[in-house]
């Protein structure tokens, strides 16, 4: 009898699994609302909110930080990106780091902050509670946001953590097409980098 039931319960919760998540995020999937947050410290010394973007058509969402190669390498692509759209009042770029170890505490954060000039904020999640609720795992990850607050691209910044053979922008390409009132051709991919490294719950 057990063995008739377990198929019957696979075939029941995959499907619901695959509802409730996207193709590569755990959590969310395109069209979602995503879990605002509220008064996270940052990098120039203010706490930072959901409702200081209330009137940005599209707010882009790296998560990051000091540590992985990956997001390290990911810098000047992430400034670039935000210097391309930081004179559009329409657009907000957000980076925010969940890792918990010294290297990527807040003090260091600010001193990267400082030493790479970074024009954007660059935000502490100190209880892994916003990016366990994006469901992001890798740093660098992105998410591209629309003005109802829904989830229009989540993954990847570009087709190639080598900057030099990178093609496209997929970040880039999803503003242009929300700013447009389109969807984007590409809405999901597979975030490459260091895996967050959100503290252990116990069960």
């Amino acid at each position: 009898m057990i063995s008739r039931i377990i198929p019957l319960f696979c075939a029941v919760f995959l499907p619901l699994t695959a509802i409730q998540a996207g193709e590569y995020n755990p959590i969310l999937s395109i069209g979602d609302v995503v879990q605002p947050w509220e008064n996270l410290p940052a990098t120039n010394g203010e706490p930072h909110s959901w409702k200081d973007l209330k009137v940005k058509k599209v707010v882009v969402v790296a998560f990051t930080c000091n540590t992985c190669p990956y997001a390290v390498d990911y810098q000047d692509r992430i400034k670039t990106l935000s210097k391309k759209w930081q004179n559009d009042d329409r657009v907000a770029l957000i980076a925010v780091n969940s890792n918990l170890i010294d290297e990527d505490s807040l003090e260091a954060m600010k001193e990267r902050a400082k030493t790479e000039k970074f024009t954007f904020p660059y935000l502490k999640d100190e209880k892994q509670e916003l990016g366990k609720a994006w469901g992001a795992t890798r740093t660098p990850e992105f998410f591209v946001i629309d003005s109802d607050r829904k989830v229009v691209y989540m993954g990847a910044m570009d087709d190639n953590p080598n900057a030099a053979e990178a093609t496209v922008n997929y970040v880039d390409k999803a503003v242009e097409a929300t700013l447009a009132g389109k969807q984007p051709d590409v809405q999901e991919t597979v975030a490459i980098g260091c895996n967050i490294r959100y503290k252990r719950s116990r069960r």
